[in-house]
């Protein structure tokens, strides 16, 4: 801790001292932090994305302790087996699974079923028009905010209109690339990847599955650390009116849906406990110790 506070001071130094530099403060009046979006593209945020902000934030919470439960827990509390029958039959018999991973391949199924709502919505809508870079412009842009955000003289705020372009290309890494790895690898360390497919199993090997699973989970981690945090630090409720109740006003809506949120994944957590998924989990399969 002290050392990443020592960095973080050396970073806002550094971002001062270069601020001082005509030719930066130039490239700062020219590059402002903010690439123009494509013309069409909508103004404001739609009330669908603050359902799909709260659900992301329940699963993505879930499936972080879950995780990590799977990895670092070496005698589970309970063990899951698939009834195999109905709809989701195999020839084989069904794997036993540590309960953690039951619950954490239940909670991804919902994460994935939701961004598949949520991908169908940003297409649909035009959103998709602000988080996914059009032009070349939005590095020098993304330089530029990243610059203004460690000399702690942060840019303009205008998330209604329209996100500052490192708020774009983070927006776009989440979506576009970390979630559809962390969906891929995922997939490749569970039961349902098929282990008869020499090709696949050779062309996707799951070591480089397990090399690629946690640290996206860390980065995940870090996204929302910092997401939160801006949110939080460039005003809180204009920030929350527009992510939770699709305002833009300053209302106290964004807050209070925001404050059941948090209480929402506060109960998901206290109930995500053995006493609790053990019956849930019987409703699929056999439950033993």
């Amino acid at each position: 801790m002290g050392a990443a506070l020592a960095l973080l001071a050396l970073l806002v130094f550094a971002a001062k001292w270069l601020r001082g530099f005509e030719g930066v403060q130039e490239f700062l009046a020219e590059y402002t932090g903010h690439s123009a979006l494509p013309e069409g593209a909508p103004v404001g945020l739609p009330a669908w994305l603050g359902w799909q902000h709260f659900l992301n934030g329940f699963f993505l919470l879930l499936m972080v302790r879950t995780g990590w439960l799977v990895r670092t827990t070496t005698r589970p509390a309970g063990y899951w087996t698939r009834n195999n029958k109905g709809l989701f039959r195999t020839q084989g018999a069904p794997r036993k699974i540590s309960l953690d991973l039951w619950f954490h391949l239940s909670l991804d199924a919902l994460w994935v079923l939701n961004g598949l709502v949520f991908m169908v919505l940003l297409l649909a809508t035009g959103q998709w028009m602000r988080i996914v870079p059009t032009s070349w412009e939005i590095f020098p842009h993304a330089a530029s905010a990243l610059l203004q955000y460690a000399s702690l003289d942060w840019p303009v705020e205008s998330g209604w209109v329209n996100y500052n372009a490192l708020q774009v290309l983070a927006y776009f890494l989440t979506v576009f690339v970390a979630a559809p790895l962390a969906l891929a690898s995922g997939l490749r360390m569970s039961p349902a990847w098929p282990k008869n497919t020499r090709r696949l199993n050779v062309a996707f090997p799951i070591e480089a599955a397990r090399a690629i699973h946690l640290p996206v989970m860390f980065y995940f981690v870090a996204f929302v650390v910092v997401h939160v945090g801006l949110v939080l630090a460039t005003g809180a409720m204009a920030n929350l009116n527009h992510m939770y109740a699709g305002r833009n006003d300053g209302g106290w809506a964004g807050v209070t849906v925001f404050a059941l949120s948090l209480a929402a994944m506060a109960a998901g957590w206290l109930l995500a406990r053995p006493l609790f998924l053990r019956p849930v989990a019987a409703l699929t399969g056999k439950v033993s110790r």
